[in-house]
């Protein structure tokens, strides 16, 4: 089972690309996927670093990166990054909270305060971060002919 867990979420990061949308194609991404560990120094301080995932288990936070660059010979020009997150993981926020969340698949789009989720019977909630099966920054300033950038998010191993 564990091993079933790291392959999916692995699996799903590599192939994250091939679900990334872009406006300027000239734009390419790249992913990484790390898991966050607490480690302990044997001068006894206490130090969180992140790891590529070997193994994870139910309860791992998980760190992805996805970096992008454009290596046209103009600006890029509002292109969107859309991630879908790993069904074996919970979405749990980004480094800057610019980003637009999808709780059905892609269908709709927003801030995650403004979505609902309908469960079996029909009765609608707020929906919540576990909800999230997407993610897209649509990012609006030009990018620089040999420009580079990073997004950050995270997750939790269902």
């Amino acid at each position: 089972m564990k091993k079933l867990i790291t392959s999916m979420i692995i699996a799903a990061a590599s192939i994250a690309n091939g679900g990334i949308a872009m406006a300027a194609s000239a734009v390419q991404l790249s992913s990484d996927i790390f898991v966050e560990k607490t480690v302990k120094h044997k001068n006894g301080s206490i130090a969180t670093v992140l790891e590529e995932p070997t193994m994870v288990v139910p309860g791992d936070h998980l760190v992805f990166v996805v970096e992008y660059k454009n290596n046209g010979a103009s600006a890029a020009e509002k292109f969107v990054v859309t991630n879908p997150m790993p069904r074996a993981v919970a979405f749990n926020g980004t480094s800057d909270g610019s980003e637009i969340v999808s709780v059905d698949g892609g269908k709709n789009w927003g801030a995650l305060s403004q979505l609902k989720v309908t469960n079996a019977d029909a009765e609608s909630r707020p929906a919540l971060m576990s909800d999230v099966t997407h993610i897209r920054w649509q990012l609006n300033k030009p990018l620089a002919s040999g420009s580079v950038g990073k997004l950050v998010f995270r997750g939790i191993v269902r």
